[in-house]
């Protein structure tokens, strides 16, 4: 279900709704822990999604969640309440809803807000709750070693547009279960991690962020770090689990999200700051990885 706007009543608060459901996946219920397979059934996705909230209004659990929730904000700010406790939200912050509870959030009465959502269950939830129900930054890095949490979320909602056939769920559950380490885990897989990062690591991480304009060879990269494309490969992956050239252009996806999302610039500008010469190249990478063009995907707020 895509680009739908919701409005829902709540007496108990006197206040319409207002929101845009850019993306939103339902697993069917068919598939049950039976069929799972022993991976899927220990962590699971029950839906999936990416919300615009309009201010002055407010996004409501409905009553007492039947699934964990990962409620992750990508833009904006406002309040969450939780367990009884008021806290403040804001842009690359997130907090998980626990099984049973409810929440309610308001934006700040200037600004909308942006979601991404993913509700899930399984049998290692239970020794996970002590990490839930906390509001925690993340270090909006690409040096922490952490694939981009975008995304991830436009991976699973790329894959699930597919159908929910067993080997598609298995690949999105798999999936979900390194974004939701990635949150949980944020200050592990951030501040501690980079100081652990390989000297050579840090080196090439920061030439790749500071070259996105640039058509950067294998053997330019391994060039700056001093080791051969083979050795130079072999530790990436390592440390990565991408192929420098894979990681290099997921980065570049990453940025041009950024652009679509927060600049007026011309898709073909955008196009050739990332080092494209042709702006049909730049749209075909961005489409395999994002699920969508880039028209589309800066469109998908206002359709």
């Amino acid at each position: 279900m895509d680009n739908i706007t919701l409005l829902y009543n709540f007496s108990d608060y006197n206040i319409s709704v207002m929101i845009k459901e850019l993306k939103h996946y339902n697993l069917p219920e068919s598939i049950d822990d039976g069929n799972r397979s022993i991976t899927n059934r220990d962590l699971y996705l029950v839906e999936a999604g990416e919300s615009e909230i309009e201010r002055g209004t407010q996004w409501d659990s409905g009553g007492r969640k039947e699934s964990n929730l990962l409620v992750y904000c990508t833009k904006g700010e406002g309040t969450v309440y939780l367990e009884g406790e008021q806290v403040p939200v804001s842009g690359d912050q997130f907090f998980i809803v626990r099984r049973g509870d409810i929440f309610s959030f308001f934006p700040d009465p200037k600004t909308d807000c942006r979601f991404l959502y993913a509700g899930f269950r399984g049998r290692k939830v239970k020794h996970m709750v002590r990490e839930f129900s906390v509001v925690r930054n993340l270090v909006p890095s690409v040096n922490n070693m952490v694939a981009n949490r975008e995304m991830l979320f436009y991976e699973i909602f790329n894959n699930l547009s597919k159908g929910f056939h067993d080997q598609n769920i298995e690949y999105v559950n798999l999936c979900f279960g390194h974004l939701l380490a990635t949150f949980i885990f944020a200050s592990r897989t951030s501040d501690d991690i980079a100081d652990e990062i390989n000297p050579v690591m840090r080196r090439a991480l920061s030439f790749l962020e500071k070259n996105l304009r640039k058509k950067l060879t294998l053997n330019q990269i391994s060039r700056e770090v001093g080791y051969s494309p083979t050795y130079f490969t072999t530790l990436f992956r390592k440390e990565t689990n991408y192929p420098p050239m894979s990681y290099f252009a997921h980065l570049k996806i990453l940025k041009a999200c950024e652009f679509l999302d927060y600049t007026k610039m011309k898709i073909k500008e955008i196009s050739f700051r990332l080092g494209y010469s042709d702006p049909y190249y730049f749209t075909r990478d961005f489409k395999k990885k994002m699920g969508m063009p880039p028209r589309q995907y800066r469109n998908r707020i206002k359709e």
